[in-house]
């Protein structure tokens, strides 16, 4: 099988604007070409936009993707490799994670302080220009 870059896409479900960069940037091998220069992909090139697109939907970095396909190609990997970079991975989706709930509970906490009024006072608003030290500016309105 032969595909063009449009049907690998599709196939794959990874725009062509994004396998050209994966190409160019090494990540996947450059494909064939017909004489005319359009670029030609078989099964096994397609199976690996998708295991490029499933490490992508679960957050991979590009660098970390091309050590796992460097490990799902190598028939005599360790599994122990492969789960230590899942692992690490795992630990850096926790520290966003818990970023973001903080994130969260501080803009909780600034809409709580807020009376969403007529009022031009908005703890909101003086948070963001104190430069995220409103903590204080939050407190004293939780007060009053």
């Amino acid at each position: 099988m032969n595909v063009s870059i449009g049907e690998a896409a599709r196939a794959s479900g990874v725009s062509a604007k994004m396998i050209r960069y994966y190409e160019s940037i090494g990540l996947i091998a450059a494909p064939r070409r017909s004489a005319a220069g359009y670029r030609f992909y078989d099964e096994r090139d397609v199976q690996t936009l998708r295991f490029v697109r499933r490490a992508r939907d679960l957050g991979f970095a590009v660098e970390d993707i091309g050590r796992l396909l460097e490990l799902w190609r190598d028939g005599a990997r360790s599994s122990a490799d492969v789960k230590r970079l899942a692992e690490h991975h795992i630990a850096e989706l926790e520290g966003k994670i818990a970023a973001l709930q903080a994130m969260q509970r501080t803009l909780e906490q600034l809409a709580c302080a807020c009376h969403g009024d007529e009022r031009p006072d908005c703890p909101i608003l003086e948070d963001l220009s104190a430069g995220g030290d409103g903590a204080t500016a939050t407190r004293r309105r939780l007060v009053s």
